[in-house]
């Protein structure tokens, strides 16, 4: 089976401090390219909605911005994050 690449999109931060891995609104990561620089807590977050995406599954969409975003665990910085799916398979 033919996966779609995914792309990860830090598109907002609504904490009060900033990520303690330095990660900035604007930063995407490959997830099949990038593995280990996106920090654990996020990607824990991320994962199962990555999961389904690339086996062809849905998940629900952002009813305020109708894309697919998941918010990192930690309260502190609570980074918002976009999933992306592009057309050609890996």
């Amino acid at each position: 089976m033919e996966k779609p690449r995914i792309y990860i999109e830090l598109v907002e931060r609504k904490g009060n401090y900033g990520c303690h891995r330095g990660h900035k609104k604007g930063d995407i990561f490959g997830f099949d390219e990038d593995r280990g620089k996106l920090c654990p807590m996020a990607m824990h977050a991320l994962f199962p909605y990555i999961d389904i995406l690339r086996y062809g599954g849905m998940v629900p969409s952002s009813r305020e911005h109708g894309d697919i975003r998941v918010c990192c665990p930690d309260p502190d910085v609570i980074n918002v994050f976009r999933i992306l799916m592009k057309e050609e398979k890996i």
